[in-house]
């Protein structure tokens, strides 16, 4: 008999050491203050920089969810400007995806780190791969999870391919959203969004069930979503220019189509692909054992020419 999603996952959990505390500092550079989150050091390994996605929250979306891996690197994690507690930023509607991805190397300086990897989730993997390609020199290797696409085509159909995913009262609470109203910057009604079409992101709706996002919200990320869905975006060129050894993970069952990692593949030099079955939106969750397998795996393979 397949396991469940729910088994999965605490079996998973049961074979892992204690979740670390994490250290929290505040980072300033490009005129704001950073929170950042460390994990312990571990001598000999380079730090992993983790970038969650959700565009409106803070780190916690990654945390402790990716604690497996604090086991055998530090995990450094932040809140992005104008999210969680970070400074929000001047200007606020005039906030771009652009500016996040420049914070990326900005801090990695900041924090006095030559070099490290990075891994990105959702949207954290869209400013992953603008970040990976401006810092060629400080980014060894990038894992994109369930990561946007380098075009933006893919953005007006996940308002129905979430709806039609879901039943009841939660099919209810997402239609009762105007999806025109989400090219607004509106922090209340894209905090309504994300929290109505999270259920839509899991293969095992029972499983859903025992999840929330947290209950947050950013005028800085409801600009920044706001003006990707008005405005569109190309990052072909861009993507093409990332250096990094890559390794691109999404759920088959996602709601945002593995179409994305197909291709997302092709454009990177040095990409390799996991498509992982019975896994959605956080295969990190529903097919933790495979999922964090193929990290740990592909973080500590050899450098070529080692």
């Amino acid at each position: 008999m397949t396991a469940s999603a729910r088994e999965r996952l605490l079996a998973f959990k049961q074979s892992q050491p204690r979740t670390p505390r994490l250290t929290r500092r505040t980072v300033e550079t490009r005129g704001l203050a950073f929170a950042v989150f460390l994990s312990p050091e571990i001598p000999g390994t380079l730090p992993l920089v983790c970038i969650n996605g959700g565009m409106l929250y803070s780190h916690a979306l990654l945390w402790p969810a990716l604690a497996p891996l604090a086991a055998s690197r530090q995990l450094i994690l932040y809140d992005q400007r104008g999210r969680g507690a970070s400074a929000v930023p001047p200007a606020v509607r005039n906030s771009r995806i652009e500016y996040d991805a420049g914070d990326a190397a900005a801090l990695r300086e900041a924090l006095g780190i030559n070099r490290w990897d990075m891994l990105g989730h959702s949207w954290g993997g869209g400013i992953s791969m603008l970040a990976a390609a401006r810092d060629t020199i400080g980014v060894r290797r990038l894992v994109l999870v369930d990561a946007v696409g380098p075009t933006s085509w893919w953005i007006p159909s996940l308002y129905p391919d979430g709806l039609a995913r879901l039943a009841g009262a939660e099919r209810e609470a997402l239609a009762a959203i105007d999806p025109r109203l989400l090219l607004a910057d509106d922090p209340a009604v894209h905090a309504e969004f994300s929290r109505a079409i999270y259920p839509s992101y899991f293969a095992d709706h029972d499983f859903a069930a025992l999840f929330r996002p947290p209950q947050e919200a950013s005028a800085t990320g409801a600009a920044v979503a706001s003006r990707l869905r008005r405005e569109g975006y190309d990052w072909t060129s861009i993507v093409r220019t990332i250096a990094a050894r890559t390794l691109i993970v999404h759920g088959a069952q996602d709601v945002i189509p593995s179409r994305l990692a197909d291709e997302t593949a092709t454009l990177i030099p040095r990409a390799q692909k996991l498509i992982i079955d019975r896994a959605g939106h956080m295969p990190f969750f529903e097919q933790p054992g495979e999922f964090f397998s193929a990290v740990l795996a592909f973080l500590d393979a050899p450098d070529a020419g080692s």
